[in-house]
């Protein structure tokens, strides 16, 4: 699953939908917030979201982080109190007039402003983040499947003479935020790569499915790729989006 940005009621059904059990693992692919209207139930759930998930990180919740770091210098420097509610507003807006990039979906605002959240909370939630990995990797049917946000390379040097070439900062970058560049250069040998970061709901991106699960086959590579995100944050104005999850030992998808 991936993609859920601040809907966590269609999370929820999607987990009563597939009967998910301790028996199961759930692999999340990123973007738990932002966009929808429950960030902070994400970020309470991604607390301690069960021993048999794993959470994948995804460009939103690196920003997130980021931003939480960015609130973090501004304490030090001031030598202010990080669980006192005034002090995190106070430094909020100072951080929002620093740089008209911060907090861009007004995920904190909203975190700090209505739900009285301290920096000492959003630190909590931003040391959760920076745990989660880059990707995932396990071996179903013999296949070698790889869980990412946005798009998985084995080196940059892939993209050497190409027209993305020196797009991408580190390997990390393009992990995070590849779109097309994910499913022509990207890839591994005789595997499969499950991602989401590009709603298929998105008309001029290669994965563009009218709000299904894309699939494409590399025949050169053998290899599968998948788009899981289904543009569901996107309902209201694209009533053809979804929440999907696949299972990967039938490849069979659900939807909500």
């Amino acid at each position: 699953m991936t993609d859920i940005h601040g809907h966590y009621d269609a999370m929820k059904r999607m987990l009563g939908k597939i009967g998910f059990s301790s028996g199961d693992r759930l692999i999340f692919a990123g973007d738990y917030i932002d966009r929808g209207p429950d960030s902070y139930e994400m970020l309470r759930w991604i607390e301690n979201p069960g021993e048999n998930v794993v959470l994948v990180r995804g460009n939103h919740d690196e920003e997130f982080r980021c931003y939480v770091e960015v609130m973090g210098m501004i304490f030090q420097k001031r030598r202010m109190e990080t669980s006192s509610g005034k002090d995190t507003i106070s430094v909020y807006q100072t951080a929002r007039q620093l740089s008209p990039y911060f907090d861009v979906y007004g995920t904190v605002g909203n975190l700090v402003k209505e739900r009285k959240v301290s920096f000492e909370k959003l630190s909590e939630w931003a040391r959760c983040i920076g745990k989660m990995p880059y990707f995932y990797e396990v071996v179903m049917n013999g296949k070698r499947c790889i869980i990412v946000h946005g798009g998985f390379i084995e080196s940059l040097t892939c993209l050497e003479g190409t027209d993305t070439d020196g797009s991408y900062d580190s390997l990390e970058d393009f992990y995070l935020k590849a779109r097309d560049d994910a499913y022509i250069y990207g890839g591994v040998e005789h595997g499969m790569i499950i991602a989401g970061h590009t709603p298929t709901t998105a008309m001029y991106e290669l994965p563009f499915n009218h709000g299904n699960v894309y699939r494409a086959y590399d025949e050169e590579l053998d290899c599968i790729f998948y788009d899981l995100d289904c543009g569901y944050t996107f309902k209201s104005i694209r009533p053809e989006a979804k929440l999907a999850c696949l299972r990967l030992e039938d490849e069979r998808i659900f939807y909500v």
